[in-house]
């Protein structure tokens, strides 16, 4: 689905990422995993366009969209939840999720009703502004936002970062769902390993701007976890 070959990445002259290779299966969930600062929001800026390539490859089954803009790379399919949820505090939840439906790949007419089956709270609060919503409802609204686009490939940047727990919970079986039953491939970037293990396949290491490890989500061992991702 996603192959990720020798990129290289830099802030002026600061060399950030170096000769990332890295998979993402079709229909699968991989964690992307290292300690704060490593590179994995500036990788995610990279597939997502945000942020240039200096050199290497991002394909998105077998096309090569490298220096594609942003907005094409939603309508081939890539929905993206960044950190922080950046949804917009002064629309109402309707108005974030149909900012959506002009840039999704199938150009839907309206909100796609398996938005209101994964998060029916979502339409019960419909005329509610974002910024009214629990930290938790923001996150619903935000992964929400990213499915009227019907991705085939969802990118959730700690999705879990200052959630209460129930709605942890909620989101891991909702990204259970999403790539067990819908088929729909997620890219994560995850801090919390209980979560990490109850979601992903597999996982990628990053320190200090290299993959340095990646296996199925049971090799991850306490000797990787010590080494790179223990504070």
């Amino acid at each position: 689905m996603l192959t990720i070959e020798q990129l290289n990445q830099f802030f002026g002259e600061s060399h950030t990422l170096w000769d990332i290779d890295m998979q993402a299966t079709k229909g699968k969930c991989t964690c992307l995993m290292g300690r704060n600062g490593v590179g994995k929001t500036t990788l995610l800026g990279c597939i997502m366009g945000l942020l240039p390539l200096r050199s290497g490859k991002i394909l998105l089954e077998g096309e090569d969209i490298s220096t594609l803009p942003a907005e094409r790379r939603a309508s081939l399919g890539i929905g993206y939840v960044p950190q922080g949820r950046q949804i917009f505090p002064l629309l109402t939840i309707r108005e974030n999720l149909e900012i959506g439906l002009a840039t999704g790949r199938t150009k839907q007419k309206k909100i796609p009703d398996i938005v209101f089956d994964l998060f029916p709270v979502l339409h019960e609060m419909l005329t509610r502004r974002g910024g009214d919503l629990s930290g938790g409802q923001q996150q619903q609204l935000a992964i929400g936002r990213a499915l009227v686009l019907d991705p085939s490939l969802l990118i959730l940047d700690e999705p879990t970062e200052g959630i209460q727990p129930n709605i942890v919970h909620e989101i891991g079986d909702i990204i259970n769902k999403l790539k067990n039953e819908m088929g729909i491939t997620v890219l994560l970037v995850e801090q919390k390993l209980p979560f990490a293990r109850a979601v992903a396949d597999s996982f990628v290491i990053l320190d200090r701007g290299r993959s340095v490890a990646g296996d199925s989500i049971d090799g991850l061992s306490e000797e990787l976890i010590k080494q790179f991702l223990t504070v």
